[in-house]
């Protein structure tokens, strides 16, 4: 009853949850150009995920896993769906998700085979991100029950609540649900005995243990965050796919507005994030987003935005690594650190970035 009361009178007053207001990029947060000046390693068709183990990079391209050797990439398998998430166990196996709706375990040196592990049902429906967990398990996020892993934009501008969080046993192929509800889970990482959880349209990470969801680690961030993976040193790389605006805030609390626009426009020109932005004159914008004397300004409103955060082991902020408004590697979906370099996959430019860590070291004394 409190909670229905606190609802009703943060709607009257425009505070709380119904605030339109985004937290600005400060302290460790602060902007900078360090994704925009990273090495670019590959341009690919149809960048989703990266996975590291025992110095060896892997990327889900499309239908496929590539390794990364040296300054090639060779293709380690090859599937008739999308590759929605991937990871590498520490056996040296991999485990994909197809097109979000199936779970395959196989050999890195061998590639698929017959009588790999295939895990389906229990529902999955999006897919999006794989770990392994300290229990042998395999932890998964499935955004929503709604929208495949393509059609994140639908289920944030239908409010969706339906993501999930799913240990399964590899071995039996049980698939037990943790947690339930979320407002689109996306990333997820083993912390201890519990995982840490990125809920996308909360903009928070989330602890969910077998006993389901419980505190917020970090909340109120002023991106939508995705995915996470250890760093070295201890704590995690956390990934943010896009920014977060005023203008988006209003129109997801402007109901009639936002189901008309659903209706009757192309997604392409929603009032919505998108993980790439300045393709088109149609595209909305806010106002401090319009071209001045010929430039978008790096400060104005992101529509897209690229950002990796570097957390302590108490998900504590430490320091940032940006693509800021002007810039073109947005849409970051994964980063990894594989032998000396953190690799960046860069999403919304179809881009494999790379960061040497000694730089990143150098530069916010880490």
């Amino acid at each position: 009853m409190i909670a229905v009361l606190r609802g009703f009178t943060d709607r009257v007053f425009g505070r709380g949850s119904a605030a339109i207001t985004v937290p600005p990029f400060d302290g460790a947060l602060k902007p900078n150009q360090m994704l925009e000046g990273a090495e670019i390693v590959a341009e690919l068709a149809q960048p989703n995920d990266l996975a590291s183990h025992g110095g060896d990079l892997y990327i889900a391209n499309g239908v496929e896993v590539l390794r990364h050797v040296g300054d090639a990439m060779r293709v380690v398998a090859r599937f008739d769906r999308e590759v929605t998430a991937l990871c590498a166990l520490p056996d040296g196996r991999l485990a994909v998700a197809l097109d979000g709706r199936e779970i395959r375990v196989f050999s890195a040196a061998n590639g698929p085979a017959d009588n790999d592990v295939a895990i389906g049902g229990a529902n999955m429906t999006a897919v999006n991100a794989l770990t392994a967990a300290l229990s042998g398990n395999l932890l998964a996020t499935d955004g929503s029950a709604s929208y495949p892993t393509s059609q994140w934009t639908h289920d944030l501008m239908s409010h969706g609540r339906s993501g999930r969080v799913l240990s399964i046993d590899v071995a039996s192929k049980q698939v037990q649900v943790l947690a339930s509800g979320l407002r689109y889970a996306f990333g997820i990482a083993a912390s201890g005995s519990d995982a840490i959880v990125s809920e996308s349209w909360r903009h928070r990470l989330l602890m969910v243990g077998t006993k389901g969801a419980g505190r917020s680690p970090l909340d109120n961030l002023p991106v939508y965050p995705s995915r996470l993976c250890p760093a070295a040193g201890g704590g995690f790389w956390l990934t943010a796919f896009t920014g977060r605006t005023q203008l988006v805030e209003f129109v997801l609390r402007e109901n009639a507005y936002r189901r008309r626009m659903m209706q009757e426009i192309d997604p392409e020109f929603w009032v919505a994030p998108r993980l790439n932005s300045g393709n088109s004159f149609r595209e909305p914008m806010q106002g401090a987003h319009l071209k001045t004397m010929g430039v978008v300004k790096p400060w104005a409103p992101p529509r897209s935005y690229g950002l990796v955060i570097r957390l302590n082991a108490d998900c504590v902020p430490r320091y940032s690594l940006h693509s800021r408004v002007d810039g073109r590697n947005h849409g970051v979906v994964a980063a990894v650190e594989a032998g000396d370099a953190l690799y960046v996959l860069a999403k919304g430019a179809g881009r494999l970035l790379r960061l040497p860590l000694t730089a990143i070291e150098a530069e916010f004394g880490a």
